[in-house]
């Protein structure tokens, strides 16, 4: 009888765990279900997150986020949520309607053509910018003449941006006026001289072609017939869409590749000489790649000199030597298009220097462009 007991306890009891085991493995497996659901909702907010954060960085790389750092000191005393590190250059009525405040709301496709202008080059800059007001661009023009009333005629006037200031330079201007977090709304940054002839030239269609190929720097050739060349690989060649490299007279930056040009410019060296040939190491990647000439877009340049004054003709400096000699005493007449070549040329060798001392200082810093890789890649592209 005592056997019996004994097998029916340890039946109850076996059954008892069996049923316990039971319950467990299930609560095992419901813990297991929703771990795993934790990890996947953990996994896409991750992902989200660093999905916006790329996409933030890529399309406003200036924004907010890098101004945080300053909310422990000079803007502690504000709530984020009204701090605005941003500008831009679009101007803004005095009073609005319901259509202005809906067109001042977007930037969509916004582009910038910033000219330095001379009253001389009016009729020239005019037709620069019939091209490109139709094709959603906003003009600022930068006149080193100081002579902004001269341009109230045209009838696109009212709606650019006009700065002036004598005898500066494109890049002193641009260093000043046009800071990457005033510029980070729009797509592209046209930096143009003034004496260049676009005939041939359609600005929609060269951004299409920009951006189908990733250039972050760009100029569209310029044609074998202008005045002035001061690089042959700048020339139009007629069988290519585009070809590589670039040079200072009229660059195109992508908004990333301003905000490193702009902090490459320097704030005393107003010529820009050897800051062009640095420009390749803003071009956010490989140089072989994200900077380009379009050659089916291309300008002509007219080499018409106006900043500084003319280039002396002979004729000029002939008659000059016969007043001198009349009179026999005065100063010498001063080439002022020679003497702006020679601050150029001191400008260029104190790039050169500062660019070597800054290598030198900067341990941490990496050429992108060892000297033996870019022999290397100019000679595959030669062939």
């Amino acid at each position: 009888m005592k056997s019996i007991k004994t097998w029916r306890l340890l039946k109850r009891n076996s059954f008892s765990d069996g049923v316990k085991f039971g319950v467990k493995m299930k609560q095992l497996q419901f813990m297991a279900i929703m771990c795993t659901v934790m990890l996947f909702v953990v996994y896409r907010t991750t992902y989200y997150q660093y999905k916006q954060t790329e996409m933030e960085a890529k399309f406003s790389p200036f924004d907010i986020s890098k101004g945080s750092r300053f909310f422990s000191g000079r803007l502690k005393s504000l709530p984020r949520g009204i701090v605005q590190a941003r500008s831009d250059l679009e101007l803004r009525p005095l009073w609005s309607t319901s259509s202005s405040r809906k067109k001042f709301g977007v930037y969509s496709n916004r582009n910038l053509l910033a000219i330095p202008a001379g009253i001389k080059q009016k009729d020239n800059v005019d037709a620069i910018v019939r091209k490109f007001l139709p094709e959603n661009f906003t003009v600022i023009l930068f006149h080193y003449d100081g002579d902004v009333n001269a341009w109230r005629g045209l009838d696109w006037s009212n709606k650019a941006i006009h700065i002036a200031a004598q005898n500066q330079t494109k890049w002193w201007f641009a260093k000043r006026f046009l800071h990457p977090d005033v510029v980070s709304n729009y797509d592209y940054i046209f930096l143009w001289d003034e004496d260049l002839g676009v005939e041939n030239f359609d600005p929609r269609r060269y951004l299409e072609i920009v951006k189908s190929e990733g250039f972050e720097i760009s100029q569209p050739a310029l044609d074998p017939n202008s005045t002035e060349i001061h690089h042959k690989f700048t020339i139009r060649a007629r069988t290519k869409k585009f070809h590589r490299f670039v040079e200072g007279m009229a660059p195109v930056f992508s908004r990333s590749a301003w905000y490193c040009a702009w902090h490459l410019i320097q704030n005393d060296l107003v010529h820009g000489w050897g800051m062009d040939m640095k420009l390749g190491y803003c071009a956010q990647g490989d140089r072989t790649k994200n900077v380009g000439i379009i050659d089916s877009e291309y300008v002509v340049h007219q080499g018409i000199q106006t900043l500084g004054g003319q280039r002396p003709t002979r004729k000029s400096l002939q008659s000059t030597k016969r007043e001198e000699l009349a009179k026999r005493h005065g100063p010498a007449p001063v080439d002022l298009r020679a003497e702006i070549r020679r601050q150029s040329t001191m400008e260029l060798q104190i790039f050169k220097k500062r660019w070597n001392e800054a290598i030198e200082q900067d341990k941490s810093w990496v050429d992108p462009f060892p000297r033996k890789q870019r022999r290397k890649k100019e000679r595959r592209q030669d062939h």
